[in-house]
């Protein structure tokens, strides 16, 4: 589990491609290393991905095909920068919400309005994911927690503080990029018994 509290982002300095696999090594953060052993769990803009290698401040980890096809992982290459966190452990603040480290979708990034210490950034969603994301509702964007800001019926968009534009990569996404989303896991589950209960009542929901 995770909080979608980034705690830092991390250069990717090599990739090593197969067919439909990749093996990565990031130089993770001096602080995130303490404790870190081969099988733990580290989010990548908001993926869980496994340990696999440990050589001083650089670690390994293995992509497998499902993680190339539905996040945005596969996009980046050597010198590009994700958002990390280390599993949370028990008796930790959740300082977001809780999170599985299993992205759903991508969205794309589809405007970007900097104002003085504000960002907003609109997102476009595909319809199948966007009955999941509720005004000032909680999503994952990239391993962040955020809350949504506003929706309209095929995007929503989210405003960003001066220390989440200085902590994560949000702060140089542009317009174009594929960003990986994680939706609220308890909205998920009363919009989908909702409208489970509707179908089988004939309603509409």
């Amino acid at each position: 589990m995770f909080t979608g509290i980034v705690q830092g982002v991390a250069e990717i300095v090599r990739i090593e491609r197969r067919a439909a696999f990749q093996t990565r090594v990031v130089r993770l953060p001096a602080d995130l290393l303490p404790g870190l052993a081969i099988g733990a769990s580290v989010a990548h803009n908001g993926c869980c991905l496994t340990v696999t290698a440990i050589d001083g401040d650089q670690v390994s980890f293995d992509l497998m095909q499902e993680t190339l096809r539905v996040t945005n992982l596969g996009d980046l290459g050597e010198g590009d920068r994700v958002n990390v966190e280390r599993a949370a452990r028990f008796g930790d603040e959740i300082g977001g919400h809780a999170m599985s480290g299993h992205v759903m979708c991508t969205a794309e990034v589809v405007d970007v309005i900097d104002t003085p210490d504000n960002r907003t950034v609109w997102f476009r969603l595909p319809a199948t994911w966007m009955r999941f994301i509720l005004n000032k509702g909680y999503v994952g964007v990239d391993g962040c927690s955020l809350t949504v800001g506003d929706v309209r019926e095929d995007g929503f968009c989210v405003h960003l503080i001066p220390e989440t534009l200085t902590r994560t990569n949000l702060g140089w996404r542009r317009v174009g990029e594929r960003i990986n989303i994680e939706v609220d896991p308890q909205t998920q589950a009363i919009v989908e018994t909702v409208e489970r209960v509707l179908a089988q009542r004939g309603l509409a929901a």
